[in-house]
């Protein structure tokens, strides 16, 4: 350019400005324009302060500060305040941006919302309601961006009852929302778990986009509403909305992952294969939980194995995959494999097996693991001294979890909860409680898995009254028991004698389990759980009218159900059911599944076999094992046994 002026300076910083890569070339081109005789204006010093938030510079942008004060017409201009008070922002430094707030005259809604934006981007989210409630006292007006940004922090917080109190205001101030907004509406709900509302929202969006779809499934999706998350998708490839992404698969694989795979899993693959996602690693992670929820190993293997780059979080995934079907031998397998491969372990990997080395009581191996934990150096991860507690407490060495709880600086609640639950597995309730006790003092908030630790800490230990006090305040708290929960609650009332009482809490809370699949299923798995105890303790009154539930609410292709009836029907001398029932499971084809045992330290492997297994390779050393365990056993005066695996 033959002849360069402020005005093409200012155009070239501006564009460069908000591109990180090319944002310090923006003070190369200030120094340029100043050796040629020019002056920057407020144009050129807004760019540079965002050249500065940019980079989040905060020393290059406390420099073009210091630069302004020197102008008292630009220390003075709106521009550069509102852009000073970003720059500091988008550095962290809030103390500064306020200052620079409190000292602009005046204060439009471009200051205001690029000060609650900062507040909001640096986690003070509490702060950035307070900074609002400020602002609608005086004659600035809220914007759409205001309420969008504010909606997002009540997303991220689930701060249900604020989210509310902002959506009454919109409707007060009559904004007229836009897409973004409507979003953030949708966004705010779903986290909350109110998908009715979101819902209502979406029906009044005039043209939802791809954003507005995946909210909703995502939000059906955290709720366990598989089947809604699946009418959001058709509808979402009805209606034309957009081509669903990563994020749409991915959220509505995880919805309907509790649906047998053959309902919704498997077409939603081949639709991921079709859409060019399969080697997507965030796809791939939903599919292979999704296979893993259905017990599927091998199909979670196919995909692992045809993934051209299989990354960390995949053989995490694999490890953790195995461990849920109870499959330990295989993910320590994987977790060996890894290893083989190079590849470099994080915090979520070594959670992954420890918790593997948990539930298969493989203290060897949990022990190998937790010296590679403090080699890597994650021994003050919290996430994995919640699993080496664990570890330990399962593996009957209560010493060396309450070593690795009293090292951790601030346990976080997956700590607390595993000390707790290693209380409860080794029988010292007082313990446990002592440590609940300590938790709420320390101010962690208790959850479904705290409870679910004192609860069985009581059934183990025959607490009635502890349980049914821990079972009020659960409630209390607002949080809907599990199976795990009725389980507990079932055991014990029924070695106390209570089992109407226990059918009596079924039915009270039978409304509070809704109408989607899942709540259906865990229904259905809660009367079997007291009709299975009302076998063990002989009491076919109440066992009759648990087995006219489970008839009820069974769908008809699930053994265990047809098999416990069964033998509820044989113990009441109901031989004509019997009959019936025996005759559906051979129409049926059903099969009653084997039962399962193994033995550690074989090669140093898990060896499994099952009952009248005569095929295992080492059946012969297997039968030594038992019988040596036998004698050891009727030494201990434990009666007579016959241990053989044949």
């Amino acid at each position: 350019m033959p002849q360069r002026n402020v005005v093409t300076y200012n155009a070239l910083i501006s564009s460069y400005s908000s591109i990180p890569r090319l944002g310090i070339l923006v003070f190369q081109l200030l120094a340029r324009l100043q050796d040629e005789g020019l002056v920057p204006n407020a144009s050129t010093f807004t760019s540079l302060l965002q050249a500065s938030s940019t980079l989040k510079n905060w020393t290059l942008g406390s420099v073009i500060h210091s630069l302004c004060l020197k102008n008292l017409d630009f220390s003075s201009n709106v521009r550069i305040q509102t852009s000073l008070l970003g720059m500091y922002s988008n550095c962290g430094d809030l103390d500064c941006a306020i200052k620079v707030f409190r000292c602009m005259d005046h204060k439009d809604s471009f200051a205001w919302d690029s000060l609650i934006l900062g507040h909001i981007e640096n986690g003070e989210l509490r702060q950035s309601f307070h900074l609002f409630k400020s602002m609608l006292k005086t004659d600035v007006s809220p914007t759409r961006f205001t309420y969008s940004m504010l909606l997002s922090a009540c997303s991220r917080l689930r701060d249900y009852h604020t989210g509310k109190l902002l959506h009454a205001q919109l409707i007060i101030a009559a904004v007229n929302a836009d897409l973004p907004l409507h979003n953030a509406l949708l966004d705010m709900y779903c986290n909350c778990g109110d998908t009715v509302m979101a819902f209502n929202i979406f029906k009044r969006i005039e043209t939802p986009d791809s954003i507005s779809c995946n909210s909703m499934i995502s939000g059906y999706a955290e709720n366990g509403d598989g089947e809604n998350a699946m009418r959001m998708f058709v509808e979402f490839a009805r209606r034309s909305l957009g081509k669903p992404d990563e994020y749409t698969f991915a959220a509505v694989i995880s919805a309907t992952s509790a649906f047998p795979s053959g309902y919704y899993g498997k077409p939603l693959h081949a639709q991921v294969a079709k859409a060019g996602l399969a080697s997507n690693t965030y796809v791939g992670s939903t599919l292979l939980a999704m296979y893993f929820c259905n017990e599927d190993p091998e199909s979670a293997q196919k995909i692992f194995y045809s993934a051209s780059e299989k990354d960390l979080v995949m053989w995490t995934d694999m490890i953790a995959g195995h461990c849920r079907i109870g499959d330990t031998d295989g993910s320590l397998r994987f977790f060996h494999g890894m290893f083989r491969n190079g590849l470099d372990f994080d915090s979520f990997a070594l959670s992954a097996v420890l918790n593997a080395c948990a539930e298969g009581a493989t203290l060897r191996q949990g022990e190998v693991v937790h010296c590679l934990v403090v080699k890597k150096g994650y021994g003050s991860e919290m996430s994995v001294c919640g699993n080496l507690v664990d570890m330990y407490a399962k593996n009957v060495d209560l010493r060396s979890s309450k070593l690795v709880f009293s090292l951790a600086t601030e346990p976080d609640l997956k700590c607390w909860n595993a000390m707790l639950g290693g209380y409860g597995y080794h029988g010292q309730p007082e313990d446990a409680f002592t440590t609940f006790n300590e938790m709420i003092n320390n101010g962690l908030e208790p959850d479904e898995v705290t409870f679910l630790s004192l609860l069985s800490t009581c059934s183990h230990c025959g607490l009635v009254s502890k349980a049914k006090l821990f079972w009020n305040c659960m409630k209390e708290r607002g949080i809907n028991p599990g199976l795990k929960h009725y389980s507990s609650m079932i055991a014990l009332l029924s070695r106390a004698g209570l089992l109407e009482e226990v059918e009596e809490i079924i039915i009270t809370q039978e409304s509070s389990f809704g109408d989607h699949h899942h709540h259906h299923l865990l229904l259905l798995q809660v009367w079997r759980v007291l009709l299975r105890s009302c076998l063990c303790y002989g009491d076919f009154k109440v066992g009759a009218r648990a087995a006219m539930q489970v008839l009820r609410l069974d769908t008809g292709d699930d053994s265990a159900t047809s098999i416990l009836l069964s033998n509820f029907y044989a113990a009441a001398g109901r031989w004509d059911s019997v009959k019936e029932t025996r005759r559906k499971m051979k129409d049926m084809e059903i099969e009653k599944d084997p039962g399962f045992s193994w033995l550690e330290g074989m090669g140093n492997k898990t060896n499994v076999f099952s009952s009248s297994d005569v095929s295992h390779p080492q059946k012969g050393i297997l039968e030594a094992v038992l019988q040596a365990l036998l004698v050891i056993m009727t030494d201990a005066g434990a009666g007579e046994f016959d241990l053989t695996c044949s």
